[in-house]
């Protein structure tokens, strides 16, 4: 259709030739025209200097009441949209922006969390404890008073801080003051904190590898220049990272329960961590992210418990103990590092909902919480001890399990000698949604095998998905074995 012009427009304005649809989900009568008009003004339809009819005029063109047309010209003559001539009527802007053609969505793809069996990161939703925290927070909301319902702290609210603090010292050896505590959303929010705060972009990191690759992207992103260092059974190997990275200025570590192979650093590479840190004004970033889960007695000492305090900042979350869609974390940082810190934080986004980590910090203080890890620390060894059953049964002789003595997954190793592609092929004829232990390495080395997560997973949904995976396993070496292996089956030459 054709812009109505202001030639056209002088001879005729008592309607309007553009057709005008109103939408109503805008809101009111008002409302509607005024998102009409603007349309047609912005799209060319209603072109520059262009005489809009009387408002009964195009009140009884639209079938809406007269007062609905005079509250949108009053909106658009507050958009510089229009103009009103006195003795004149009113008319489009003589001004108004040049016309964008249509903005398109270049395509671009947003990686899908995976929900599937053997996917980490998923935790059970416990009625139970579901119930109390909707209790907690309603509790919080009707007692709130303005002060609590404004901007707060940067850190978080002090009754949480308390309660981590007082959990931390029982559970972890961390003595920590609660002012050092600082809450956020996630551990990748902790990480990009301390990066933005305590780092410059190009400072070289140590990183386990294998590793988080979650954490390698944010440092990346950061601007930091991560420094694959070796782990073996002792953990990160600090002789190594003083050779590969000397020039650091942090190193990243999950001590405890090493993602992906659950080996817990040994007490000599603590100690030798620590002393680099120190002769190298480095930070540690400690990630204990699965540590309540241990299933053969109390959780570890943390690193910042056995005299880190100076230069270890612990990371902690309930995304574990919880659920990751509450997004609540939090820092424990040495007090030479918090000022930082927390300046940077308040130009992220001010401070923490306040709401939510006050009915968490009541589930702790009663004692909720902990009795919640307790029951799922029975359910998650279930699972484990499920699936490792099965595999074994389903693929003798052919994975090697690392079945974890804490933590909410479990390694798969294939043997040696397989093609570089064997265990996405395997994968996918096994239909999980596991990482592969290749996904968690920089440097590529060893035999592949799979990453799989066991809580949070119904029990018979894990024990088929093993079945499958052991059956193709299985297949797989049946079709292609490991390089110098007979396949089954074949007559010896």
């Amino acid at each position: 259709m054709e812009p109505i012009t202001s030639t056209t427009s002088n001879r005729r304005h008592n309607v309007l030739d553009v057709p005008l649809g109103l939408d109503r989900t805008f809101g009111n009568q008002s409302l509607q025209v005024h998102a009409s008009l603007r349309g047609a003004i912005l799209d060319g339809r209603l072109v520059a200097g262009l005489r809009l009819p009387s408002s009964r005029n195009l009140a009884d063109q639209l079938g809406v009441r007269r007062n609905a047309i005079v509250g949108a010209y009053e909106h658009l003559l507050s958009d510089g949209l229009v103009e009103t001539r006195i003795g004149d009527g009113t008319y489009v802007a003589s001004r108004l922006p040049t016309r964008a053609d249509r903005i398109t969505v270049a395509p671009f793809v947003v990686a899908a969390n995976r929900r599937g069996a053997f996917a980490l990161g998923q935790t059970y939703s416990d009625p139970v404890v579901l119930r109390r925290l909707a209790s907690a927070t309603r509790r919080r909301i009707a007692s709130a008073t303005a002060a609590y319902l404004g901007y707060g702290d940067p850190r978080g609210g002090e009754a949480l801080r308390q309660q981590i603090a007082l959990h931390l010292a029982a559970s972890r050896g961390i003595r920590c003051d609660p002012s050092c505590i600082l809450i956020v959303s996630g551990t990748q929010q902790g990480v990009r904190l301390c990066a933005d705060a305590l780092l410059h972009p190009g400072n070289r990191v140590w990183m386990e590898d294998p590793g988080y690759p979650v954490t390698r992207n944010t440092l990346a992103a950061a601007g930091m220049r991560v420094v694959p260092v070796p782990v073996d059974a002792e953990g990160i190997d600090v002789a190594a990272g003083r050779r590969l990275g000397p020039s650091a200025k942090a190193v990243y570590v999950t001590p405890s329960h090493q993602f992906p192979t659950g080996v817990t650093m040994k007490m000599e590479r603590r100690i030798a961590l620590l002393d680099w840190a120190r002769a190298s004004r480095a930070w540690v970033l400690e990630d204990d992210y699965d540590s309540e889960f241990r299933y053969g007695g109390p959780p570890l000492t943390a690193l910042a418990g056995i005299g880190g305090a100076d230069r270890v900042i612990y990371l902690g979350t309930f995304s574990k103990t919880l659920f990751a869609g509450l997004r609540l974390a939090y820092l424990v940082l040495p007090p030479a590092a918090v000022e930082r810190v927390v300046i940077a934080r308040a130009a992220h986004d001010r401070f923490p909902p306040s709401l939510v980590e006050g009915a968490v910090a009541d589930l702790m203080a009663d004692g909720i919480l902990a009795a919640h890890v307790r029951r799922m620390r029975t359910r998650y060894r279930i699972a484990r001890d499920t699936i490792a059953s099965t595999l074994e049964r389903a693929a003798p002789g052919t994975l090697r399990l690392v079945v974890p003595t804490q933590g909410l997954h479990m390694l798969a190793h294939l043997p040696a000698g397989l093609p570089k592609d064997a265990a996405a092929k395997i994968r996918a004829i096994a239909k999980i949604e596991s990482w592969l232990l290749s996904e968690t390495r920089l440097v590529q080395s060893g035999p592949d095998g799979f990453v799989l997560g066991f809580a949070g997973h119904d029990i018979t949904e894990l024990t088929a998905a093993a079945n499958r995976l052991g059956h193709a396993v299985q297949a797989y070496l049946g079709s292609s074995p490991p390089r110098g292996v007979r396949r089954r089956g074949a007559a010896r030459a």
